[in-house]
């Protein structure tokens, strides 16, 4: 009996994953929770493992193809066993593209004029039965390539993105507007678009031809490559840019600044430094301690602790702290759930856990939902002042900064003190700017008396 290798549903767009690496190659032999593929998502690696046994008969997707969730991207069963059914299935992304047979004839024609005119015989796909991957696609779309005459290589006739890389130097290319304009390319016509693609004035004969309406352009040599570098958006970048405008644009946002004297929190970081190999303690760092005071100040200013969902504010019992990780792959924000009943020692213990976790790309999905407030910290880049971005439904998100030194004045003197800024930003639709202060002020009191907050 065949099985159907479905791409899992996890990651939080929960639309598509990515296909990372094939452990297993077609043919080889596979048993029950063995590894057999990784899947990207928005955030994290993960392996997905098999559950069933004998031979993975067939892939229907590449290594770097996005897929929407619970689509079969493989099959497993005994050799030689028919699984054409799970072919008729369609599965997301390998079905044959649309006939559209009201704009390709042109297209077609002008593709092979273009062809003959640079000593080429291409001859493109019949669409009826043509297979691309999405990926495919996509870079065909991005570098202005007509796909249909691409010589598949991928499983089932499938074309992939090596095959329309394979293009650049022997397929046509079009701006967008030619391409939509049905164009047909003459044997005599110029490409002077970007990159060397053929623009709709290049075949339409409406460029002006008058000197004095000309603007003097110095065209490259057709081998000059251009100055810069496409680089496509990474599935993570995506997902951010989306939730960011996202939060911009349905979110009515406003920012606090503010600062304090990081004296007290900065003695009590040098003694744990100091004494924690000897008295057994996790490494406290000065972000565990302001996220200790978050968890312990939000008690008392709920509103804060909360989601904006419709009309209605969900006020948390408890607070759950998301915390901004930088990794090289993209901003992750973990949760630590129920950080107001840990101790400053489990609550380090939990934040380097899940730090460390995201760099590894071993986070699970379910750690990095349910944050009811969100703490980012920008102070080891020595930033001293920014605006945080909500992550709604949350409606607030505070802003940790670098320390400076600053002059006060102590019993009729002049001082020098470490000052460490706070910015909060916060949903206004749910609060007004004197609550939002107040729970700013009372944080700030916290960290300055950090000792007496531990004793509480």
């Amino acid at each position: 009996m065949v099985t159907a290798i479905k791409m899992p549903k996890m990651g939080l767009s929960g639309d598509t994953s990515l296909i990372g690496q094939w452990i297993k190659k077609k043919g080889d032999k596979v048993s029950v929770g063995e590894s057999i593929l990784t899947v990207e998502t928005d955030k994290a690696t993960f392996e997905v493992e098999a559950e069933a046994e004998g031979v993975l008969l067939e892939v229907f997707y590449e290594e770097g193809d996005e897929v929407p969730v619970l689509t079969p991207i493989g099959v497993i069963g005994e050799e030689g066993e028919d699984f054409s059914k799970l072919l008729n299935e369609d599965p997301a992304g390998s079905e044959p593209l649309k006939d559209e047979k009201e704009h390709q004839p042109d297209l077609i024609v002008q593709a092979q004029q273009t062809a003959a005119a640079n000593g080429q015989n291409l001859e493109p796909v019949e669409t009826s039965s043509l297979k691309i991957s999405p990926r495919a696609k996509r870079t065909a779309e991005r570098l202005h390539l007509d796909y249909r005459f691409a010589e598949p290589s991928g499983a089932s006739g499938r074309i992939i993105e090596k095959d329309v890389l394979s293009l650049l130097e022997k397929a046509p290319r079009y701006t967008s507007a030619a391409k939509a304009a049905g164009i047909l390319v003459d044997r005599n016509d110029k490409a002077t678009g970007l990159g060397g693609r053929v623009t709709v004035q290049d075949v339409s004969g409406t460029a002006s031809t008058k000197p004095s309406e000309q603007k003097v352009v110095e065209e490259p040599a057709t081998n000059e490559k251009p100055g810069y570098n496409v680089q496509p958006l990474s599935r993570m970048r995506k997902v951010i840019a989306k939730n960011m405008m996202n939060s911009l644009h349905n979110t009515a946002q406003l920012t606090l600044t503010s600062s304090f004297d990081a004296s007290t929190i900065l003695a009590y970081r040098n003694k744990v430094k100091k004494q924690k190999d000897s008295l057994g303690l996790e490494n406290v760092t000065l972000n565990d301690m302001i996220l200790f005071a978050v968890s312990r100040t939000l008690m008392n200013h709920k509103d804060l602790n909360a989601h904006l969902v419709d009309n209605d504010l969900l006020v948390f019992d408890s607070v759950h702290l998301g915390m901004a990780v930088d990794t090289p792959k993209g901003l992750i924000v973990p949760t630590l759930v129920d950080s107001n009943t840990k101790s400053l020692v489990e609550l380090a213990k939990a934040s380097n856990e899940m730090v460390q976790k995201c760099k590894d790309e071993t986070i699970l999905p379910n750690e990095m939902q349910g944050a009811s407030f969100t703490v980012t910290n920008l102070g080891s880049f020595g930033i001293e002042s920014f605006t945080p971005v909500l992550n709604p439904p949350q409606v607030g998100i505070l802003g940790v900064n670098t320390i400076v030194y600053r002059v006060k004045q102590s019993e009729g003197k002049d001082i020098t003190y470490p000052a460490m800024g706070l910015s909060l930003t916060f949903d206004h639709r749910a609060l007004d700017g004197a609550p939002a202060a107040r729970f700013l002020k009372d944080l700030i009191t916290n960290l300055e008396h950090f000792d007496l907050l531990l004793a509480k």
